[in-house]
């Protein structure tokens, strides 16, 4: 891949809106799906930030609601954050200090391994691979920054 961004602070620099953008392969079937939506990521009072992704996803050509809530909390070292789902259960670690990051999430039999790029400062990637006995996946998402949505909470942009 190219040139990665840096970023100095992770969760200053998801504050606000972004359009959000999926494909889903499921590489042993051939089918596709994809997601289109958004995902705000609004300020939470322990100084992280709550992720909420609403938006259509079409798989095989049916298109139904989706939404999901993820909690992006301060990591253990600064600039980093330490991801949650709604629950509280871990998600996984995220580190954009180099631009790049690799985390792995394991889930009963299969192994989630995502990696985000940030491209620049208003677009970032997430490239998540599903395997496992009864899953062969790849999700590709697409953040681009809401020119009108600016940063949640006045956040600073980093």
């Amino acid at each position: 891949m190219g040139e990665f961004w840096p970023v100095a602070v992770v969760l200053a620099y998801l504050s606000g809106n972004w359009r959000t953008e999926r494909t889903v392969r499921d590489l042993a079937s051939g089918d596709e799906g994809e997601f289109s939506g958004t995902t705000a990521f609004g300020r939470l009072e322990d100084g992280g930030l709550l992720s909420q992704e609403s938006g259509i996803f079409a798989w095989q050509g049916v298109p139904r609601p989706a939404e999901r809530t993820l909690r992006f909390l301060p990591g253990r070292t600064p600039g980093t954050a330490d991801v949650r789902f709604s629950d509280g259960r871990p998600f996984h670690d995220l580190d954009l200090t180099t631009g790049h990051h690799v985390a792995d999430h394991p889930c009963a039999a299969d192994l989630y391994r995502g990696e985000f790029s940030v491209l620049d400062v208003d677009h970032w990637r997430t490239v998540w691979r599903v395997g496992g006995p009864a899953k062969d996946l790849v999700l590709t998402t697409d953040y681009t920054r809401d020119p009108t949505g600016g940063h949640a909470g006045g956040m600073p942009d980093h």
